[in-house]
């Protein structure tokens, strides 16, 4: 058995093992930054497609360490549905994302409306929607559109703004709220 398979059972061992009382047991956090900052003992990420119908729930980040093949899962789950091409997520967005859900406080994944564009798919949704950037973040992997069940525009909103680590857009009218890792910045009501 290879050094690489031995260390991937071990961290497979580990999270089966600990997994389901390092969830319940994980600290409440009382502010994204600490949580960014390593505070935490895991990073998890809950969503859901409606464009795909794909689920995706699982631990990205064990300890100070990024898990691969997790990671790898997440980057085809946010795929440019539209052109079935996917790219590495900007690991900065995940972590905003799954600090901002821990911060709502809610067993409900996210919707996911859109992460990475194809910049096909992204001239397509600006000739026919206002608001798409002509050098879109998702272009590159750093943002995503969500939504919360039971959770309001500004509530997410507020939760993202908390971690301080990007944009976040209002889209009250359309129900969404954008998260991305790029300079620190707000907009929308």
């Amino acid at each position: 058995m290879s050094t690489v398979s031995s260390t991937c059972i071990t961290r497979r061992g580990l999270l089966t093992a600990f997994a389901a009382s390092a969830i319940t047991a994980a600290p409440t956090y009382s502010n994204a930054a600490g949580f960014l900052r390593g505070a935490g003992d895991i990073r998890k990420l809950k969503a859901y497609s409606g464009r795909t119908g794909e689920s995706i729930e699982m631990i990205y980040w064990v300890e100070g360490e990024y898990l691969r093949d997790s990671l790898k899962e997440i980057n085809w789950f946010m795929r440019d549905w539209r052109q079935d091409k996917a790219i590495k997520i900007d690991t900065r967005t995940i972590d905003v994302m799954a600090a901002a859900h821990n911060l709502m406080d809610t067993p409900k994944p996210y919707l996911l409306l859109s992460g990475y564009r194809t910049p096909q798919t992204n001239s397509m949704l600006r000739s026919r929607t206002g608001g798409v950037a002509k050098k879109s973040l998702h272009m590159k992997g750093q943002a995503a559109d969500l939504r919360v069940s039971g959770r309001s525009v500004n509530q997410m909103a507020r939760a993202a703004q908390a971690c301080g680590g990007g944009g976040v857009g209002r889209y009250t009218k359309s129900n969404f709220v954008h998260m991305d890792c790029g300079i620190v910045r707000t907009w929308g009501r």
